[in-house]
Formats: structure tokens, sequence, C-alpha cells
């Protein structure tokens, strides 16, 4: 198999070669190191999101099952006095990176474009929180926004979780907890989310164009599971690809790039939640790879993709 990149993405990811060359490579297994250089890659991304004004955030927590104080961060344009939808967020980061900052730029956007309130959720991540600790605290999360509902002018019929990357599998893990635990949600939006701790066999046809690679896959995994990493004894609220019956789960939105190692997992997951009844809308994007519409945000790729994502997000 052959892939070809994006011709817009070209310079780009030739670029990010070449300011690799001189830096020494990651050691499989250093969380630290990863942490270090993507907290100043989200920063970096983070200033490529177009300017919007007139969004009004405010600051709350909620408790973890463990007693720990989860921040939250609310945005809104504050126009909606009426009930109406709103949005669980999970950053992305591999669950072992981010922070509520790195995203308020484009949540802020989405919030301008979709004109939905959304509830960013300062989880915690590995190996600080392992396990199934990251996808309880976004869950505290969604417990906290369904009991401040009414002061919020929020429909609890109309809210939805939403993940990207590393964000996607506390994200998808919330919705089976919703599931489980008879919390309304009205639908799971995943972004080329990570989902399947498995996922470790290299595939070198696409090797030149990942911009996250299965060492960092390895590693960021080895972090949230740590002793039961590539065992049977995973929680599918840890890794959702783990998951037996997909059964009643909330309508999923998933979109992916096809030169992205999570492409396997996610359009599995669709699958998976397609045979169990579940509605399901997927997007695989071709000449793509992970992250791209945040690396060039301006590229076609991306357009399409922010343009499907508020289609989404505005008919909550």
């Amino acid at each position: 198999m052959n892939y070809t990149l994006d011709p817009e993405l070209v310079p780009l990811l030739a670029a990010r070669t070449e300011q690799a060359a001189g830096v020494a490579a990651r050691e499989r297994g250093d969380w630290r190191s990863i942490r270090e250089a993507g907290n100043l890659g989200q920063a970096a991304m983070a200033a490529l999101v177009p300017p919007v004004t007139g969004i009004k955030t405010a600051t709350y927590f909620a408790t973890a099952p463990d007693g720990a104080r989860i921040e939250l961060r609310w945005y809104t344009t504050g126009e909606t006095t009426a009930p109406g939808p709103a949005v669980l967020y999970a950053h992305g980061g591999g669950m072992i990176l981010g922070d509520l900052d790195a995203y308020d730029t484009l949540l802020s956007w989405y919030v301008a474009h979709s004109r939905v309130p959304f509830l960013s959720v300062g989880y915690r991540l590995a190996p600080e929180a392992s396990g199934t600790m990251l996808a309880e605290d976004v869950f505290a999360g969604l417990t906290w926004l369904t009991d401040h509902a009414h002061e919020l002018a929020v429909d609890t019929g109309r809210i939805a979780v939403m993940g990207d990357s590393g964000g996607g599998a506390p994200a998808a893990a919330t919705a089976i907890l919703a599931r489980d635990r008879h919390t309304p949600l009205a639908r799971q939006i995943l972004v080329y989310p990570m989902l399947d701790d498995r996922n470790q066999s290299p595939d070198p046809t696409r090797e030149p164009f990942l911009t996250w690679t299965y060492d960092d896959n390895y590693t960021a995994w080895k972090a949230v599971l740590g002793d039961t990493f590539d065992t049977a004894d995973v929680s599918p609220i840890a890794a959702p690809a783990r998951l037996s019956d997909f059964t009643g789960l909330a309508p999923a939105y998933i979109d992916t790039g096809d030169l992205d190692i999570f492409r396997d997992e996610d359009i599995a997951y669709a699958a998976r939640l397609a045979a169990a009844g579940v509605p399901v809308e997927l997007h695989v994007h071709p000449g793509v790879p992970h992250g791209w519409d945040r690396l060039a945000p301006q590229s076609g790729a991306a357009r399409r993709a922010f343009a499907d994502r508020i289609r989404t997000l505005a008919a909550l």
C-alpha cells in the first residue's frame, strides 16, 4: 500500500522533519519527555486557531470519586437564557500531557461558531493518575454539569461528550459510564480518538507520515495502565475498545485521518457501535496524519472536518 500525503500538508511535515533532525530521539517509555515536548506543541497549535471574541468563561470544580477537586472551565456566548445544549470536553494529549489553558482558543472557537456552550474538564493525567481514574474525572464533570444544568441554562437531554486524541478515551468511557449509570447523554463526538491500548504493531507504510508514533502510543498507554498493560485485565473504562457490549450507547460522531495510527481502531469502534444499533457518523480523511486540523487549520481537509463538527454540534 502506498500512501500519499495531502499536498497542503507536505511543506508542514517537511519542516517538522527538518526540525526533528537535530533533536535526540525520545526513549520508549519516557513519558516526561513526551509531556514536555507535547505541551510546547499544544501551545504552538493554540496560536494557530483563528481568534474569536465575545466568549465568556467561568471556573468551577467537580469532585472525583476519590475526593480530588477537578477543575472545570465553562465557555459560553452569554446569549442563551432558555435551556439548550451543552458539550463536556476532554482535551487531547495522549492522557499524559495537556491542560485546560492549551484548549482555550480552540474551545472558544467551537463555541463561537456552533453557539453551543462547552464545559472543559481538567482531568488528572497519567501516570500520576491511572486506569479508570481519568474517565471518572470526566464523568464527575458530566455529573456536575447535569446537577447544575438549571443555573447554566442547559437541557440535560441535550448534553454531549466530546474529546480529541488522548481525550477520546475518557470521553468515550464517559459515554459508557453514562449508559451504565443511567445518566442522559445525547451524543459522543470523538475526534481521532485514542481508544485501544493493543494498537502496538507498527505499520511501516504509514511510518513516514506519523505525528503520534507507535513508540509514543506505547509510552502513553503504559503510563495509563501500569502493570495491567498488555494483559486481559484492562477495563473498557480505561481503554474503550476493550468494551464487549456496545448496545445503548449514545449516538456517535467519529473522525480520523487515513495516516493516523488510530485510524483502524477508530473505524473498528464505529463498526462495533453500528453493529449494536447505535447511530454513527464516521469520517476518514484521506492523506492526513494525526492532528492535521490543529497543525494546518487553514487546509482544505481541516476546514472540511471543522465544518462537519460544527454541523454536529449545532444539531444538538
